[in-house]
């Protein structure tokens, strides 16, 4: 059989061009970011559904590698363009769909590939692009927390990125985001140079540089694309682990991540739906990730379990029957 053709992997981007474009237009047409992913994303993860049998991975990863570094190159030039337009037009309603739009890239092309990124060698290029983009993200401590927490407790209540079954998406979204970083920050004390502070502190100073150097409307604008890209990131995590857990010391295994094969979520985020595979062997390049039989499977892709999971009783009444019994009982 055949391995998956790099090609497929160039939709994603399609949301990062069209959100490029209309942004340097203006207009209504900025909020082509929303339209693509809340309604036309969901629609074509449905149609397209799955592959019968998964394709193996391919012999050579050059061109996955360059798909990867141009998705996290989209962040700061979709965020110059933003700040850009938002310095022409000023506040209007216009530009909050540019921000949406523009956050909807920073989540799904920038902390998605960062994410990536973070897992390549210490101080190499792609790591510090990966860093540069949590940086524009406003999120630089998360490769901290990801690595050196999430990995380790993934599916136990000592985890801040996974959600037990009982607790719903906008909960989530309020006890992870502070969580994660205190975590980030605990994982340094001792340490001369706290990692996460210091990405904090280096945050600050530039959101007040521009702020006296420029304007603090473009503040506002960066960091409410910040927290489109933000949230976008945490809802993905609330997804990946909702429900599934784990005593403390009990060996992590396949059983504490979902997958899922949808086409369109595989190849617009570059196999992020390959989860178990991920946790398994972090060490793997996306595109050499596999699903892994008998790991917990998601009713749909990640754009079509949008709508139900913002809707916090339809996704648990959609989850209950599918995360094994003895989870459930489990904090």
């Amino acid at each position: 059989m055949k391995s998956e053709h790099w090609s497929k992997y160039l939709f994603g981007f399609i949301i990062p061009i069209a959100v490029l474009i209309t942004l340097y237009m203006g207009t209504w047409l900025m909020g082509i970011g929303l339209v693509l992913f809340l309604i036309v994303g969901p629609i074509i993860d449905y149609i397209l559904g799955e592959d019968a049998e998964p394709k193996p991975a391919p012999e050579s990863g050059s061109a996955m590698e360059a798909i990867l570094v141009l998705h996290a190159l989209f962040v700061p030039l979709i965020l110059i363009v933003l700040l850009w337009r938002a310095a022409i037009d000023g506040p209007t309603w216009q530009i909050s769909l540019g921000i949406f739009s523009a956050g909807i890239v920073g989540g799904a092309s920038g902390i998605v590939s960062a994410h990536e990124l973070g897992h390549r060698k210490l101080r190499s290029f792609k790591w510090r692009l990966g860093r540069l983009t949590l940086f524009l993200c406003n999120y630089t401590h998360f490769t901290i927390e990801h690595n050196h927490n999430h990995h380790k407790d993934v599916a136990t209540s000592s985890d801040a990125a996974s959600a037990p079954a009982s607790r719903g998406l906008y909960l989530h979204l309020l006890m992870t985001i502070p969580w994660q970083f205190m975590s980030a920050v605990k994982t340094d004390l001792g340490v001369r140079q706290n990692r996460a502070l210091r990405g904090l502190f280096l945050q600050i100073v530039a959101i007040i540089s521009m702020g006296l150097l420029l304007n603090w409307w473009l503040v506002i604008v960066w960091i409410g694309f910040s927290a489109v890209s933000i949230i976008m990131l945490e809802y993905v995590n609330y997804l990946r682990h909702y429900g599934l857990r784990r005593s403390e010391g009990e060996k992590q295994t396949h059983m504490h991540s979902w997958q899922t094969e949808a086409r369109w979520s595989r190849w617009t985020l570059m196999e992020l739906t390959r989860h178990p595979s991920h946790h398994l062997k972090a060490s793997l390049p996306f595109w050499k990730l596999q699903p892994i039989e008998g790991s917990p499977t998601l009713p749909g892709g990640y754009y079509a379990c949008f709508w139900p999971c913002v809707i916090p009783p339809i996704w648990k009444r959609l989850m209950k029957n599918r995360i094994p019994e003895e989870m459930l009982r489990l904090p």
